[in-house]
Formats: C-alpha cells, sequence, structure tokens
C-alpha cells in the first residue's frame, strides 16, 4: 500500500507523541477537555470502520483507559458507507461493564480493540482477587457514592464469597459473549499474582469453579516487562537469550488445548522452555494469528495489569494484519504507527516513563521485532492459503538454524536498525555474531549471554532532505548506554562524536531482492519509529559515568524520594 497523498498525521506528530509519552503516563482527566490523542485515534478509526464509543471522560469506567472507548461494530466496504443500525446498546453495554469491572485486576474490563472479518482481539488485565473486588467497590462508593454499584458487591448476611464472586465474574464472562470471544490467551508466568503472601490476583485457568470452562484457555506464559531490562542489559539482542523458568514465583506452565484448530499448527509446544526470546514470541504470534484467522469467535488477550505484555501482542496483532492489508486499509504507515502507539500503548495506561525509568524497554522491543516477522510465514494471508508446516523448535542447536535461508537475508535488513558494531566501527554481520554466541553462552538455566560492553548498534541516517549528515557514508551509533555517537564510515576508522540529530529512513541497498509488499509496510513501520524513539528518548538518555555502588546508592535514593543532585 503505498502512502496516501493526505495523511491525517504527520512524522512531527509521532515526535511529539513520543516525546510526551517518554515523560508522563496517560490517567483520563476529569475536566472533560478535549484529548488531542484520543480525537487522533477516532479519525484514524473511522477511515475504515463505523464504530460506537463508551464515554469514559470522567473515567468513572477505568482511569487508566481511554476517555473515548472505541468499539469497532463494522468495515466500511462499498455498500456501507452511512451510518448503519448499531449492533450494541450502548448505555446497556455500560451499565453491564459498571457491573463487570470489579471482576478483572485495576476494573481494566474486557475491551475489544481490533476487528478482523467480524471476529473481536479483545484486551483487559488478568481476574481479580476477592480482595481487589471488595476494596474496588468500596473505593468507587467512596469517590462516586455510586451505592447502587457497591450495593450489589456487597454480601448480604447469609451470602457467601463463592456467590459474590459468582455474580461479578458472571457479569464478566457476559462481555465476553456480547463480543462472541470464545479463546483466552493468558500470558501470566503464574497462576495467582502473590505479594506479601497473598493472592492479588487470579486467572481464568485458575478459576475454583470452572466459570470460563466454555472458552478455549490457552495459558502461554511470556516473561514480564522486567525481562526486558536483561534484553537492554542485553546489548538488545535476543537471539540465545532465554527467560529462567525455574524462578520460585514462576508456576504457570504452558497448557494449549488440544483442539483441532490449535494442533494444525503443528508446534513442538513442549520445547517452549528451550526457545530464545525471539522464538517465543514468534511462535506465540502465529498462535494468535492462526487462531484469529481460522477460528470461529473472536479472542481475549491479557496478562496481568493489561499495559505490558498485552499491548505488545495488540500491537504486533495489529500491525501485521495491516502489513497484510486485511485491516485498517486506509491508513498509511505514519498513521498506523500513531494508532497502535497512541490506542494500543499510551492511551491504555502504558508508562514508558517509568518503563525506560527502569530500563525495561518492551515497547522498544515490540518495534525492534517488526523485521522478524516480515516474511509471509506470519502472514494471515499465508495462514489460510497454505496447509501447516513444521515450524517448531527441537533442541537448542536448532534455534539458531530455524528458518534459516530467511535469517541470512534478514541480517541485511537489520543494519539498518540495529546491528553490532565493534569499538573500533568495523561491522559484525549476524552470522559472525551467532558463532560467538553460541560458543559463549551460559550453560545455566536462563541460557542467557552478554555481548562485550563496548559493543554498539548503528542506525544508517539520513537527514530531513534525504542526505546523510557530514558525509555520503556516515553511521549513526547507538551505545549499550543509549547515547548517540556518530562514525565517518561504517568500515574505516572510527571517529565518534556526539550527536543528538534527527535520523531519517535507512538507505535502501540496491543489491537487495525485491520485498514483499508486507516486508516493505513493516520495515516503512520499523523505520518511522527508530527515527522517532532514537530521537526523541534514545538521544536523550545520558551515560551513566558511576560505577556500580554508585548505581545501587542512586537507586536507593531514587525510591526513598531523594533529589538527585
Amino acid at each position: 500500500m503505498s502512502e496516501s497523498c493526505y495523511e491525517d498525521i504527520k512524522h512531527e506528530e509521532i515526535h511529539r507523541l513520543i516525546e510526551s509519552f517518554s515523560k508522563t503516563s496517560y490517567k483520563v482527566k476529569a475536566d472533560r477537555k478535549v484529548d488531542p490523542v484520543a480525537e487522533r485515534c477516532l479519525k484514524l478509526f473511522a477511515k475504515d470502520y463505523q464504530f460506537s464509543m463508551l464515554n469514559n471522560t470522567s473515567g468513572d469506567l477505568c482511569a487508566h483507559y481511554p476517555s473515548k472507548i472505541v468499539i469497532l461494530e463494522y468495515e466500511k466496504t462499498a455498500t456501507i458507507h452511512e451510518r448503519v443500525e448499531s449492533l450494541y446498546d450502548g448505555s446497556r453495554l455500560k451499565e453491564q461493564i459498571k457491573q463487570a469491572r470489579f471482576a478483572r485486576c485495576r476494573s481494566r474490563f474486557v475491551v475489544p480493540v481490533i476487528l478482523f472479518e467480524g471476529k473481536h482481539v479483545c484486551r483487559s488485565a488478568t481476574l481479580s482477587s476477592g480482595a481487589e473486588m471488595y476494596s474496588r467497590s468500596g473505593l468507587d462508593f467512596f469517590l462516586t457514592g455510586n451505592e447502587q454499584t457497591s450495593q450489589k458487591l456487597k454480601p448480604a448476611a447469609s451470602d457467601s464469597d463463592l456467590q459474590m464472586f459468582d455474580r461479578v465474574r458472571g457479569q464478566d464472562i457476559n462481555i465476553l459473549k456480547t463480543f462472541n470471544v470464545k479463546y483466552i490467551v493468558d500470558l501470566m508466568v503464574e497462576k495467582k499474582k502473590v505479594k506479601f503472601g497473598m493472592n492479588i490476583t487470579s486467572s481464568e485457568k485458575v478459576d475454583k469453579e470452572n466459570r470460563y470452562g466454555e472458552f478455549c484457555i490457552a495459558s502461554v506464559p511470556y516473561p514480564g516487562c522486567e525481562f526486558f531490562r536483561e534484553w537492554r542489559d542485553n546489548a538488545y539482542v535476543g537471539e540465545a537469550m532465554k527467560f529462567d523458568w525455574s524462578q520460585s514465583f514462576v508456576d504457570a506452565c504452558l497448557d494449549i488445548p488440544p483442539t483441532e484448530l490449535l494442533t494444525q499448527l503443528h508446534i513442538d509446544w513442549h520445547q517452549y522452555k528451550s526457545w530464545d526470546l525471539l522464538q517465543l514470541t514468534k511462535n506465540y504470534l502465529k498462535m494468535l494469528v492462526h487462531i484469529l484467522t481460522e477460528g470461529d469467535k473472536g479472542l481475549l488477550v491479557h496478562c496481568i495489569s493489561g499495559w505490558d505484555r498485552t499491548p505488545m501482542f495488540v500491537s504486533l496483532l495489529r500491525l501485521s494484519l495491516w502489513a497484510d492489508g486485511l485491516i485498517h486499509k486506509s491508513l498509511s504507515a505514519t498513521e498506523i504507527l500513531y494508532l497502535t502507539l497512541a490506542y494500543d500503548w499510551y492511551l491504555f495506561g502504558h508508562s514508558l516513563s517509568d518503563r525506560l525509568m527502569r530500563g525495561e524497554e518492551i515497547m522498544l522491543f515490540c518495534f525492534y521485532f517488526l523485521p522478524h516477522i516480515s516474511s509471509e510465514e506470519f502472514s494471515a494471508k499465508h495462514q489460510t492459503s497454505s496447509k501447516p508446516r513444521k515450524c517448531s523448535v527441537t533442541s537448542e542447536t536448532s534455534t539458531n538454524s530455524v528458518s534459516k535461508p530467511a535469517e541470512n537475508r534478514f541480517s541485511k535488513d537489520l543494519k539498518k536498525h540495529l546491528t553490532p558494531v565493534s569499538s573500533s566501527g568495523s561491522l559484525r554481520g549476524l552470522d559472525e555474531r551467532r558463532r560467538r554466541n553460541s560458543s559463549t553462552s551460559s550453560g545455566g538455566s536462563t541460557g542467557s549471554f552478554t555481548l562485550e560492553p563496548n559493543s554498539h548498534f548503528y542506525l544508517n541516517c539520513e537527514d530531513e532532505d534525504g542526505v546523510a549528515p557530514g558525509s555520503s557514508h556516515s553511521w549513526q551509533v547507538i551505545s549499550t548506554t543509549g547515547s548517540l555517537v556518530t562514525t565517518e564510515s561504517c568500515s574505516g576508522p572510527s571517529r565518534m562524536t556526539s550527536t543528538t540529530n534527527s535520523c531519517e529512513e535507512a538507505i535502501e541497498d540496491p543489491a537487495l531482492p525485491e520485498r514483499s509488499e508486507r516486508w516493505k509496510r513493516l520495515d516503512m513501520v520499523a523505520r518511522i519509529f527508530n527515527n522517532a524513539y532514537h530521537h526523541k528518548v534514545t538521544s536523550k538518555l545520558q551515560p551513566d559515568p558511576g560505577n556500580g555502588i554508585t548505581n545501587l546508592l542512586d537507586s536507593f535514593a531514587g525510591k526513598l524520594g531523594f533529589k538527585q543532585k
């Protein structure tokens, strides 16, 4: 899909969004002023869809959900241009949600966010515990005076906790049925989230009364945002980096129901603990695409709070389907990037500023990962037009060799985004890095590895006019500390100087073979994001001059609220 002649969103707006996002988290304001980010999202949705809208401007539904929650109903076609009768009764749906929201952690109830062939992809937090149900309903009464809701949750003298759970989770199930959800994908690595010896949250897979038994529940544990600090510290390399499944809090096992639909994938799920971060993410995304394209109903994706892992997979799914030309058909690369950043991440409560402070760059990983799913293997069109193929990883040795021809072609393309270079400035290919990784990988349960402390990444840069700054062979280098430096040539001596200039899209290699339309679309999104993120975020991260003890003391001081000097 070519860029539209007229775009509602310009590159500068992506820059402004990321800059604002990196400083403050979104929260619904009670002053009812116009939310410009939400308004832009509504305009982008309206290009391709008819939708109804839930008003959440006062935060009465959820304080960290969008002020205007979109419920997609129809895709606009040649025969549907004018407003048709809504599928949902807005007032009734809002009342249902008010009763159901306490069933979910932080009141982050089930919301449809993607519409594909009449099937919804929904998101939410996991199920809340009884303690949270009572406390949040009491807080709601205290802040809003909503006595009706509080009374419905307050148990009578003869009432029991079991009946209270039946009522609240029953309302949650009604919401799932309203949006015709059949499949639930649970990303939690725990059965229940426990803090200070008390169950903070629960999940559908361990509901004692099997209330969610009519749904197809896939337990697919995926590392939390804390793991992406290790990814950052590992020089932003996910290959051969594995999660430590032996940690004491990890008690959820991968459990894929042996249904006819899910067995069509022919993935050996028993090997999931041996997969590295990239392979784990690839296989989970394949499963989501397969469920959506081949399944007969919609699906729900959630982690614990629903604002880190959940937006990552929702965003990947939205971008993947868009790249196939199956959803948001009128949107350009800039517009779909704005929509997913603003709606999937920002407006649904991802705290980028907090994650950056902690080094947990899960959002960066989401867009870093796009080139890894640019092949037709991950296309929804491929899912529906070809027979299932064996695509699992059966051993640690095969992890680095799976789909090797495609990986080798991708090695050249990755240079446009993040590729290691030595401290002397010479480039190192992915094949060399893989050989080094295979010989230096840790033999422990995590299987993770680290690159040299002085390794860097480079990003091919151009100025706004398409001319590389300073030289026709200039490269912008991203150090492991997050700072940007520039070297005169990618193969010559390393003469590095600090820079914070804006990087435009990477130069195309004329020697590369013709790429698919899917590859081109995802590549364009990745370029625009890299440009904005590294200009507004990475370039402003200061290298840490302190040693380990200084870093530890600074961390304690920050947590205690002492101002850094």
